[in-house]
């Protein structure tokens, strides 16, 4: 593994397990086996760090749910995928997505924080656009479209994190029935 990808793995790691606050740069550089100035030369601080840690990541789940949310006329089939999309990556990147969790009730003045929110600002406008299309078909739905979007992410991200804490795996059924309870709550 080369310097800057043995950085990111040891950011990824260590500010997942303690907290971006909790973790030094000392620490970091010698997580990854290397000097100091090798994180300055390839990230300029530790924020320039954990904002390449985000890119890296952040932008893996910002582009699948781009995909998953291409609405085609069919809601319930939408919010599947959308839903699986966010299971999917969380489960697949556990570290991460507790990260980013983590970080996104991170004090709102935090460097940190900013860093989170932009990601899940960049999410949010993708599931809103989804359910402005939505309501051609479910007129019900008109002016709806941002609490529809933080409530799916908020039902999706309590999933996820009992998930990541080992008391629930998400089968299939568990996230059909998610889909199906958030359903009902929007139709009606």
């Amino acid at each position: 593994m080369d310097s800057r990808a043995g950085l990111l793995h040891a950011a990824l790691s260590l500010f997942s397990s303690r907290g971006y606050d909790g973790v030094g740069v000392q620490e970091l550089a010698e997580a990854a086996g290397v000097a100091k100035p090798t994180l300055y030369h390839f990230f300029g601080s530790k924020l320039g760090l954990l904002e390449a840690v985000f890119a890296e990541y952040a932008s893996r789940l910002d582009d699948s749910l781009k995909e998953a949310a291409h609405y085609r006329g069919d809601l319930p089939l939408t919010l599947d995928r959308v839903v699986a999309c966010y299971i999917d990556f969380a489960t697949r990147e556990p570290l991460f997505y507790r990260l980013e969790l983590a970080l996104y009730f991170a004090p709102r003045e935090s460097d940190a924080h900013r860093v989170a929110v932009q990601h899940h600002q960049r999410r949010h406008v993708i599931l809103e656009e989804l359910f402005v299309k939505a309501v051609r078909q479910h007129g019900n739905m008109r002016g709806r479209h941002r609490r529809y979007a933080l409530s799916l992410v908020g039902m999706i991200n309590s999933y996820i994190a009992l998930q990541l804490n080992q008391s629930l795996v998400i089968t299939d059924r568990i996230r059909r029935d998610l889909v199906h309870q958030f359903s009902h709550g929007i139709y009606s």
